[in-house]
């Protein structure tokens, strides 16, 4: 598995947009796509943390190389005061606690 972990701060009043255009990621049915998280930290409310995991780096750089996910990005960019810190690599331990 792979995947990248974001951190980010949303503009004011915008997690209503979030949730929203995350719920329009999840249609999509991204192939590859296995999970999405996102945090919204107990210190400020604004900044967020997004993890996103992928059956491997290749489905992870087919969605990141396409151009409806550059489409995409630039709508979340709107969302927020800045861009995201994006952090790639491999899933070396997923417990889903089961």
């Amino acid at each position: 598995m792979y995947g990248t972990v974001a951190r980010y701060r949303l503009k004011p009043g915008m997690q209503d947009k979030l949730l929203a255009f995350e719920a329009e990621i999840r249609a999509a049915k991204i192939p590859g796509l296995i999970a999405e998280f996102t945090f919204r930290t107990d210190e400020d409310p604004t900044v967020c943390y997004e993890a996103i995991v992928f059956e491997s780096r290749e489905a992870y750089q087919a969605l990141a190389d396409s151009p409806e996910q550059d489409a995409r990005y630039h709508k979340l960019l709107e969302l927020l005061e800045a861009a995201p810190e994006w952090h790639d690599g491999e899933v070396i331990n997923a417990d889903f606690g089961k």
